[in-house]
């Protein structure tokens, strides 16, 4: 049978035979297509709504919700943030400047080293 058929997710014209969306190959299968994925690594369910890509609903819930061992141990290491303007550095422990009380990272630890707003002179401890 070669009767036109319109896909109801591409809107393209196929015949009987190709119709299907595993059949012609649809890119746009995954609107009309609602699966819950599950998580491979927490194995919870992760939902997805309508028009949706499960691949990046799934890559956002590992990236910030996922409760497995290891997504939070990758996500909670390097978690105290530089706070000079311009670093994007992270440091798995807190170095705070004695002066300003403010977190930073290894490198603009000193007080001269991240313009200290805090009291007194901005002297490093080794001079």
């Amino acid at each position: 049978d070669f009767l036109p058929l319109k896909c109801d997710a591409c809107e393209q014209i196929f015949c009987t035979d190709h119709i299907a969306y595993a059949q012609h190959g649809c890119t746009s299968a995954y609107k009309k297509d609602v699966q819950v994925p599950v998580c491979p690594l927490c194995n919870t369910p992760v939902p997805v709504r309508r028009g949706e890509m499960p691949d990046v609903v799934v890559g956002e819930h590992i990236d910030r919700d996922c409760r497995s061992d290891p997504a939070q141990r990758k996500r909670k290491i390097f978690t105290n943030k530089c706070l000079k303007p311009g670093c994007k550095q992270k440091e798995m422990m807190k170095v705070i400047c004695d002066q300003c009380h403010k977190n930073y990272c290894l490198k603009h630890r000193h007080p001269l080293d991240h313009d200290c707003s805090g009291a007194g002179r901005p002297l490093s401890k080794a001079g």
